[in-house]
C-alpha cells in the first residue's frame, strides 16, 4: 500500500497517537501545543495563540507567489516589490503590535514559551534566506525570534537541523 493513500487526507505531515493518526501541520502543532504546555496558561492567551497563528498564515498565503518566484529563479527583484514588501507591509505591524502590547517581554502571548512564538520565529528565519532583512522594521518581533532561537530547549535542536535549501539556494544555515 503506498503511504499516501494510508493517510486521513492522502497526504503529508501525519502524526500518530495512541495508534491513530492526527493529519494537518497546524492540528499537530496545537495538540502538540496543548500536550505539552506550550499553547498559553489561560482559554484567552490560547486563543491569542490561534489568531496569530491565523494572521502568520494569512501572511505566508499573500506570500505564497513570491515563494513560487523565488524557486523558479524568474524576477524576484519586481516580485519582492508587487509581493512581498506590501504582505511584510500589511501583516508585520500586526505583530509587532501583538508584541509590544505583551509588554514587549519576548513573546507574543502571555509570559512564557508558545508555538506561536516558535513558528513566527522559524518562518522569519526562512523568510530572511530569501528577503534578508526583511522584518528589521519590526524590533520586537526580532526580539522574539532572537528568545526563540537562544532558547535552551530549541538551541541543540536548531544547531542540529541543518541547511535549508530553495532551488539549489541556500536560505539558512540554522548551525551557525
Amino acid at each position: 500500500m503506498h503511504l499516501l493513500s494510508a493517510t486521513p487526507f492522502g497526504h503529508l505531515p501525519v502524526l500518530e497517537v495512541d495508534g491513530r493518526p492526527l493529519p494537518q501541520s497546524q492540528a499537530i502543532a496545537r495538540y502538540l501545543a496543548k500536550e505539552f504546555g506550550f499553547y498559553g496558561k489561560t482559554p484567552f492567551e490560547s486563543a491569542w495563540v490561534d489568531a496569530l497563528a491565523d494572521q502568520i498564515k494569512d501572511f505566508l498565503t499573500e506570500m505564497r507567489p513570491y515563494f513560487d518566484v523565488f524557486v523558479a529563479g524568474s524576477d524576484k527583484e519586481k516580485a519582492r516589490v508587487e509581493i512581498a514588501m506590501p504582505a511584510i507591509s500589511k501583516h508585520f505591524p500586526f505583530f509587532e503590535k501583538a508584541a509590544k502590547d505583551n509588554g514587549s517581554n519576548g513573546h507574543f502571548v502571555g509570559d512564557s514559551l508558545t508555538f506561536v512564538d516558535v513558528y513566527i520565529a522559524d518562518r522569519i528565519v526562512t523568510i530572511d534566506g530569501m528577503l534578508p532583512g526583511f522584518a528589521d522594521a519590526y524590533p520586537s518581533v526580532l526580539a522574539i525570534r532572537d528568545k526563540v532561537i537562544n532558547d535552551p530547549r530549541l538551541k541543540e535542536w536548531i544547531a542540529t537541523r541543518g541547511t535549508r535549501r530553495v532551488a539549489g539556494e541556500v536560505l539558512v544555515d540554522l548551525r551557525k
